[in-house]
C-alpha cells in the first residue's frame, strides 16, 4: 500500500485529510519562547495579536526529525511504501527533515520525498491527486511520474489585505508597506518555480479587489483541470468568500469547489484577510 504524508503547510481541512487518508507532519510556530505545532495549540487570530503586539512576524521552523521518524516508522513496519510532500524547499527545510528521517530508517528504497515547489493548497492539490492514485493501487513510480507532470501546472496565487505582515517578514520594505496601506494597495502574490513573487497590484476595498483578481484568472479557470478548485483564505469576510464561491459555481467548470482556511504558518506571513484561488491548469494536448 502507498501511504501519503504531507507537511502541514498543505492547508487541507480535517475532512479532506480523513477523506483521502493523508498523514500530516506539522511545522512549528514560535511566539517568543512558546512553541506550537502548526494546526494545533495556536490559531491565526492569536498569531495576529502576537505579531501586532511585538511588531514582528513569528518565527516558523521545520518539523522535528523525531516526529518525522515516528510518523513514518509504523507505516513502514506494516509493509507500506510512502510518498512525502514538502513545502517548496526554497521556503523551508521541511523536505530535508523528511529525507533525514528516511535515512535514519534506512528506507530509501520504500520512501520518496517530493519538493512540491509550492505552498498552501497548491501543495494540497498535488497531495490529493497522489492520494487518489494510491487508492487506485498505482505504483509509487507511477504516482511520482504523474505528480512531476502536474507540478508546473499548479496555479497558486493570493491577494493580501495588508502589506504590514509581508514587511515584518522581510518580503517588502517598510516604505512599500506604508505606501501600500495609505493608497489601499493589495498586491497579488504568486508562486513561480517554488518562490513567491509579486503579481498585479490591486487598489480599493478588499471585496472589489478579490472580485477583480478572480476575474483576471478566468481565462485559465475556464480551461482548468475540472476536478477541484480551492478557495483558501485566512480571516477573509464570509460575504467575500461566498461571492467568490458563487462566481466559480457560475463558471460551471469545477466538479468540486473547496473552501479551506490557511494554517498558522501561511497565516503568520500573510496577515489577516488574504484570499487565493488555487487550481491545476489544463494540460497541453
Amino acid at each position: 500500500m502507498i501511504r501519503i504524508i504531507s507537511d502541514s503547510t498543505c492547508d487541507l481541512s480535517p475532512e479532506l485529510i480523513q477523506r483521502y487518508n493523508i498523514n500530516i507532519l506539522p511545522l512549528h510556530i514560535l511566539l517568543g519562547d512558546e512553541e506550537y505545532e502548526d494546526g494545533s495549540g495556536v490559531g491565526p487570530d492569536e498569531i495576529y495579536r502576537w505579531s501586532d503586539d511585538h511588531r514582528m512576524t513569528p518565527k516558523t521552523s521545520a518539523p522535528s526529525l523525531d516526529h518525522a521518524i515516528n510518523l513514518m516508522q509504523p507505516l513502514l513496519e506494516k509493509g507500506d511504501e510512502i510518498i512525502c510532500f514538502s513545502i517548496s524547499e526554497s521556503m523551508s527545510t521541511s523536505g530535508n527533515v523528511m529525507r533525514l528521517a528516511v535515512e535514519e530508517l534506512e528506507a530509501e528504497d520504500r520512501v520518496s520525498v517530493i519538493d512540491s515547489a509550492n505552498l498552501s493548497t497548491g501543495i494540497g492539490l498535488l497531495v490529493i491527486e497522489a492520494a487518489i492514485m494510491a487508492a487506485e493501487c498505482k505504483s509509487r513510480e507511477e504516482i511520482i511520474s504523474r505528480i512531476e507532470e502536474l507540478k508546473p501546472l499548479v496555479r497558486s496565487s493570493f491577494v493580501v489585505d495588508t502589506m504590514v505582515y509581508l514587511q515584518r517578514g522581510g518580503r517588502c520594505s517598510s516604505i512599500t508597506a506604508l505606501a501600500g496601506t495609505a493608497l489601499k494597495i493589495h498586491p497579488e502574490i504568486m508562486v513561480k518555480d517554488g518562490s513567491m513573487i509579486p503579481g498585479k497590484k490591486y487598489r480599493g476595498k478588499m471585496g472589489h479587489v478579490i472580485e477583480k483578481y478572480v476575474k483576471d484568472l478566468e481565462e485559465e479557470l475556464v480551461k482548468a483541470k475540472r476536478d477541484r478548485v480551492f478557495i483558501t483564505h485566512s480571516g477573509c469576510q464570509d460575504e467575500i468568500i461566498q461571492a467568490i464561491k458563487q462566481y466559480l459555481e457560475d463558471l460551471g467548470v469545477f466538479k468540486e469547489i473547496l473552501v479551506t482556511i490557511a494554517g498558522s504558518v501561511i497565516s503568520s506571513h500573510c496577515g489577516p484577510g488574504p484570499l487565493g484561488v488555487l487550481f491545476i491548469a489544463k494540460e497541453r494536448s
